[in-house]
């Protein structure tokens, strides 16, 4: 692969990895323990990932648990789920954090699938935006005396990475949506 498409490769591995980070979380019924990585505590004044001050396990189907690391942070940790946009009650024993995920109503399955495809279509128009880009920087390469044929390799070599990257994403959303509707 060229080093001038090289960049835009990786602005659009980047940009997958930032969908597969973002559908993650989105819980699809089941307890899935990535619906907790944008959660942060106040952990001795710094916000701190949830993972780094407790043990996050997923012990049945439906149930995640969180063990923290002190005592005293179970307040904090249920606060910071309670405020945060996954729409779950903490449950505690003053020890342990247990979270139930209730069964997903067929509306609410059908209402996450159109979030995930909202949120594929807008890292296609990102790998897009990408290509254009690349087009762009392309053809200002013609002033440095660079040949038409070799523009036009560049421009194919970026279609051809465009084309593969929305495949991707496609697979992506695909999965996930099935992964949703699955009771």
């Amino acid at each position: 692969m060229d080093q001038r498409t090289e960049v835009y490769n990786s602005k659009m591995e980047k940009t997958i990895g930032s969908l597969e980070k973002e559908l993650a979380a989105i819980r699809a019924g089941r307890a899935n323990p990535h619906v907790l990585d944008r959660i942060t505590v106040d952990y001795y004044g710094t916000p701190t990932s949830l993972q780094q001050v407790a043990n996050v396990s997923v012990p049945e189907p439906r149930m995640i648990q969180i063990q923290p690391w002190e005592a005293s942070l179970v307040k904090e940790i249920c606060k910071a789920i309670q405020v945060s946009e996954l729409g779950i009650n903490p449950n505690t024993d003053g020890k342990v954090i247990r979270l139930v995920f209730p069964e997903l109503t067929e509306e609410r399955r059908k209402e996450l699938v159109k979030d995930v495809k909202k949120k594929g279509e807008a890292a296609k128009v990102a790998i897009r935006n990408i290509r254009r880009d690349a087009n762009d920087a392309f053809k200002k390469l013609a002033k440095e005396d660079v040949s038409e044929d070799e523009i036009k390799e560049l421009e194919d070599s970026i279609q051809k990475m465009t084309d593969k990257h929305i495949k991707t994403i496609d697979t992506t959303i695909e999965e996930k949506s099935k992964e949703i509707l699955t009771v």
